[in-house]
């Protein structure tokens, strides 16, 4: 029996839940008191036992362990003050008491994380900053495409993150509700004041319907979506990372202590921590399945299937905030090797794209452009030339419309200062950018 016991407890997990279960069981406390169901008396005894408890976790003390942590608290509680204790689990039930402390739970680690990816932010800001004068290729299909600065590349992710904090923010509206009062599932026959212990607790709505109030878990499988998608975002980074440290690239170097050695080649350093920031992101993605998985087909109200909804919670909270954290540090420490970087947008005729719009811009439709520039790639590629070894009479054996003043439109620093439209890679938008970053931030 007492392997059953553990097979259907949840203490093992829940356990992480006893600050936010003892917050929920003050406020409902002295909702009680407020309404006259229980004494001010028995009240405050109740009160002060929690806070006492409260303050013991804090220190470091354990809890006893039982069935599960709601349990727990009570039995603890009446341990330190008596069968008074009992008295606190009045017009409650121990299933909208664990949805709250789910939700309360999921805002504490939504800040948490917003923290987190204000701090990227800020760091991608600076090194966008220190790096402004830095060119490189920018890729479609993995391919070089055109020059762009490296600040621009860096600022993308920032724009990643701000949509991850909007995304966390509007998940928090659907966390932002109150559980507690809807009881097993049906309410309770004692006139309880639910508005009143919201506003003690923080959250601004109330649920209005106690079946969905004890059976709700959208807002906690749409937190554990939004983790996902910022662990996606960190593998694509995490990706690029891995390819810029590549010799046959060599666009960065970051700090050794992300790196570790090969076992047995000296030469190697291995960008272990970028790749397993990329591997974590299976263990998220793993999260949301298995959470879907938990919740589909589940009859109202409650079910003891919904007791496996918190380690999915807590396994993708503790794998995005350890990702981040040293996600941070290892961006704060990435250094560009600029004349490497400048060097690469030689290769792959990065400045085509830009040829064909200065003949465009001298009224050449630009599909006849296109055509042009092509051929010219073919010629260069013929004659083992880059477009910059080009003369202007080779030029002009494509089309007449070629002048001098093509050859400012095949300077990579050129290039990228050339872009004027909103967003794009020049300079003056960049900064642009990074201000419009610092505004959000603050």
């Amino acid at each position: 029996m007492e392997n059953l016991e553990q097979f259907i407890g949840s203490f093992s997990f829940d356990g992480r839940l006893a600050e936010v279960d003892i917050i929920g069981s003050i406020a409902h406390t002295k909702m009680l008191v407020k309404t006259k169901i229980i004494s001010s008396s028995d009240g405050n005894k109740i009160v002060a036992g929690l806070a006492s408890i409260l303050k013991d976790l804090k220190n470091g003390w354990k809890i006893p362990k039982e069935e599960d942590i709601h349990f727990a608290v009570e039995k603890e509680l009446i341990r330190r003050i008596g069968v008074v204790g009992g008295k606190m689990r009045t017009a409650r039930s121990r299933n909208d008491q664990v949805a709250t402390d789910l939700r309360l739970y999921i805002k504490d680690a939504s800040k948490a994380i917003e923290n987190l990816l204000n701090n990227f932010q800020r760091i991608l800001v600076k090194k966008a900053s220190d790096n402004i004068d830095v060119i490189m290729p920018g890729f479609t299909h993995l391919q070089p495409a055109q020059p762009i600065l490296a600040s621009h590349h860096l600022l993308a992710y920032a724009y990643m993150a701000q949509r991850d904090k909007e995304r966390l923010e509007d998940c928090c509206k659907r966390v932002d509700v109150l559980s507690l009062g809807s009881a097993a599932l049906a309410g309770t026959s004692f006139k309880i004041d639910r508005r009143y212990t919201a506003k003690l607790l923080g959250f601004k709505n109330v649920s209005e319907n106690s079946l969905d109030g004890v059976s709700d878990r959208d807002f906690a499988i749409e937190f554990v979506f939004c983790m996902s998608v910022i662990s996606l975002h960190l593998t694509r980074f995490c990706e690029e990372i891995i390819l810029w440290m590549n010799p046959e690239f060599c666009y960065i170097t970051i700090d050794d202590k992300f790196t570790s050695g090969s076992s047995i080649m000296p030469q190697k350093r291995n960008p272990d921590c970028a790749e397993v920031i990329r591997g974590k992101s299976g263990r998220v993605f793993g999260d949301l399945t298995a959470f879907f998985t938990i919740v589909k087909s589940l009859p109202l109200a409650y079910n003891r299937d919904l007791q496996e909804d918190k380690p999915p919670v807590f396994d993708a909270f503790d794998s995005v905030k350890r990702c981040l954290e040293v996600m941070n540090e290892m961006i704060a420490s990435l250094k560009f090797i600029k004349e490497n970087t400048l060097k690469s947008t030689e290769k792959g005729f990065i400045a085509a794209t830009e040829i064909a719009d200065y003949l465009a811009g001298k009224n050449v439709p630009f599909r006849t452009a296109h055509g042009i520039v092509k051929d010219i790639v073919l010629y260069c590629k013929k004659h083992s030339k880059t477009l910059n070894e080009l003369s202007i009479e080779e030029f002009n054996k494509f089309s007449p419309i070629f002048k001098k003043d093509i050859f400012k439109c095949l300077d990579a620093k050129n290039i990228a200062d050339m872009k004027v439209s909103y967003g794009s890679t020049s300079r003056k938008s960049v900064v642009r950018q990074i201000e419009s970053i610092k505004r959000k931030l603050k």
